[in-house]
């Protein structure tokens, strides 16, 4: 038995919380200011590229490497990953200029391409970490160590979702799940309400989705002496976050349970949707991806904030071409490129790019020399990410590498700055959007991070 004010003070940030959640679900996390100022951007999409795209074939071209091909490489070599090193290798492929813009892209993306003037490739990225699951943390949660919310967490902690049937966070896994796990798309000290949801390929995109009760009232049952045995636990405790999150979780369960029928359903899609995204192409991982991009637009559509697509398995490995660089990269880009295009075009059709903001990025790039004689190792130094949509100026080139695309030279940028104008965008001060733990302020950004300025619209 206890008294009531030790009633009323354990359940604090228990019934209360529940309470007021239900108040604001569509809006906020209860814990933090609405949005700065006006956003450009509602919603997020990110296409994660694992492994490590090659700059120097795919979006900044280097005529040096070509006209070097074979011969020493003309530069200090930092220590690589695996250091069995080569000489220059010049890219297998060519370059051709797109639209009004005449950005260059490589002939594996000549899809994306035609997008040209929707784009605003960053050429001067560099990062701090060679290695995968240390540059994915940091590419994902703004720090190179196991332990921060993702940044995905981070908007649905910020923003809220604007759907009370859908989570704020959704991961369409196509195939890969990145070196470092599941850590990637975790809420970390931020409650477990903010994680991502992980959909997987296929009509059935969640395990359970279909109740296993014959009845709706035995499930309502099941589900009410659960809320029962948690507002029972809330009473005793003096920190009831967890079961908060649990309770709240429990609760976006039942409702994605018919949500998500529906969201996967693909049968409104017109043919010709269906065709520019791939889902008929001969090439099955085109055909996985291509159905990944396509919800995604859907899950834009029912306002989900953040998006994140994962790769897919083209039985071989992931963008990590340490060696046979020329037809692992083709199998990749054979499978991103036209669904990605596909994507572009839809959002811009149904008027949806205005306010959705695309980022395509990869955890590092690859080196200008070989590794062995037809591999590129991992390349921190200098690669290359595009934005489009919500705010971003198209048809824009930021940064630069050396003429070997060796090392970012003018505007170096970071991940931070990448998460700093993200946050910009959906309109969040990336400074002020703070959670107290363990005696400091954190932030996605940590104490760095500048918006990218010049690619702003």
């Amino acid at each position: 038995m206890i008294d009531r004010r030790r009633f009323l003070t354990t359940t604090a940030a228990g019934f209360g919380a529940i309470a007021f959640d239900g108040l604001l679900p569509r809006i906020r996390s209860a814990d933090v200011p609405l949005p700065h100022y006006a956003p450009k951007a509602q919603s997020v999409i990110f296409l994660y590229m694992d492994g490590g795209p090659s700059a120097m074939d795919t979006f900044d071209p280097k005529p040096r490497l070509t006209k070097e091909d074979g011969k020493k490489f003309g530069m200090k070599m930092e220590p690589t990953q695996f250091n069995n090193n080569g000489n220059t290798l010049g890219s297998p492929w060519k370059f051709r200029r797109y639209g009004e813009s005449g950005l260059e892209v490589s002939d594996l993306f000549p899809h994306v391409g035609r997008c040209a003037d929707k784009l605003a490739v960053v050429r001067s990225m560099y990062a701090t970490f060679s290695e995968h699951t240390n540059a994915n943390y940091f590419l994902h949660t703004g720090h190179g160590l196991q332990g921060r919310p993702s940044m995905g967490a981070w908007v649905n902690y910020g923003l809220g979702s604007p759907n009370d049937d859908l989570p704020g966070f959704v991961v369409l896994d196509t195939g890969l799940t990145p070196p470092g796990g599941l850590d990637n798309f975790g809420s970390a000290f931020l409650s477990a309400k903010f994680q991502a949801s992980v959909f997987k390929n296929g009509n059935h995109p969640v395990a359970n989705i279909r109740p296993a009760d014959k009845r709706a009232e035995l499930q309502r049952n099941k589900l009410a002496l659960v809320q029962d045995l948690d507002e029972s636990m809330l009473a005793s405790m003096t920190s009831a976050g967890a079961i908060d999150a649990a309770m709240a979780n429990y609760d976006l369960a039942y409702r994605m349970q018919s949500a998500i029928p529906e969201l996967a359903n693909l049968d409104g899609e017109s043919d010709a949707t269906k065709t520019m995204y791939g889902l008929e192409h001969a090439y099955e991982p085109t055909r996985l991806y291509g159905r990944h991009c396509l919800l995604a637009r859907r899950l834009v559509e029912r306002g989900v904030r953040f998006i994140e697509l994962t790769c897919p398995n083209v039985s071989g490995d992931r963008w990590d071409q340490h060696g046979n660089l020329k037809q692992g990269h083709e199998n990749n880009a054979r499978a991103v490129d036209q669904p990605i295009a596909a994507l572009l075009k839809d959002l811009e059709q149904r008027g949806l790019l205005d306010h959705t903001l695309v980022v395509w990025a990869g955890e590092f790039g690859r080196t200008p020399f070989a590794q062995g004689r037809n591999g590129r190792d991992h390349n921190p130094f200098g690669f290359t990410i595009w934005m489009a949509g919500a705010g971003i100026r198209g048809g824009t080139v930021y940064g630069a590498t050396d003429e070997y695309g060796y090392h970012a030279v003018e505007g170096r940028t970071t991940f931070h700055d990448l998460h700093a104008t993200m946050l910009h965008l959906l309109g969040i001060d990336h400074e002020r959007l703070t959670y107290r733990f363990s005696g400091r302020d954190i932030r996605l950004t940590d104490v760095h991070g500048h918006r990218i300025e010049a690619i702003l619209a």
